[in-house]
């Protein structure tokens, strides 16, 4: 009887043992998904559309497991295709982010500040609200230019701009091409304020221009509020 009951005890051991090891497994596997979905949202973000291919290659995974994951995403609509005809062979699949997809960034509470603005413009008129955004960029301006001082070349100033506008939730990026610098904000954190309100990204380029006086000058190619994937400034050295 004793010899039973310790050979029982020990299976129940061994069982415990093995769905703590299941869990564990499985707790990894979660983890694990969820980084990777955290990478695909984070490059299809800064790249735009992109193939399977290239997926892989950057996060070091077989294609097969990139497309698993794609798929999934697509099912939970946050992810969309299109199939771009090759030169050879059959068309080359891209994806990329649908709208849904944009919850998953920082939004700064859009829906308080919308309503904000507007109760503004409802108390103030568009001279009040003008003057809201005056104030807003001159403080933005004030603290730029204080977090700059020492940087002199235009790569220097864009290099903390990038730094100063990343920390804002912009996933700001900067690129050289052809003589003229691009600076890149792949996100737009006040997306919603600045569809209510047109004053916030004119205010923003008239920021970036006096940051570059004398050096360069600067130019909206881009935007994402008029359905741009990204907002892209050309910077040209005078």
């Amino acid at each position: 009887m004793l010899c039973c009951t310790v050979y029982l005890l020990s299976k129940e051991k061994t069982l415990l043992n093995v769905l703590a090891g299941n869990n564990t497994a499985m707790n990894k596997h979660e983890k694990n998904r969820r980084k990777t979905t955290e990478n695909l949202f984070q490059l299809l973000k800064e790249n735009g559309a992109m193939t399977a291919k290239q997926l892989s290659e950057i996060l070091k995974m077989t294609t097969m497991g990139v497309r698993q994951h794609l798929q999934l995403l697509e099912e939970n609509e946050e992810l969309a295709f299109f199939d771009q005809k090759a030169p050879r062979g059959r068309p080359t699949r891209f994806w990329k982010l649908t709208e849904k997809a944009n919850s998953r960034f920082e939004d700064r509470h859009e829906e308080l500040t919308v309503q904000l603005l507007i109760s503004v413009r409802e108390v103030f008129g568009e001279q009040g609200l003008d003057k809201l955004i005056s104030q807003r960029e001159q403080a933005m301006l004030s603290s730029y230019q204080q977090a700059m001082q020492g940087a002199e070349s235009i790569e220097a100033r864009l290099i903390k701009l990038v730094e100063l506008r990343s920390a804002e939730g912009y996933m700001a990026s900067v690129e050289q091409q052809d003589g003229s610098w691009w600076f890149l904000e792949n996100h737009c954190p006040i997306c919603a304020a600045a569809v209510a309100c047109v004053g916030f990204c004119r205010s923003e380029l008239e920021i970036f221009q006096q940051l570059f006086t004398g050096l360069a000058s600067i130019s909206r190619e881009e935007h994402i509020v008029e359905g741009a994937r990204r907002c892209a400034y050309q910077v040209k050295p005078l």
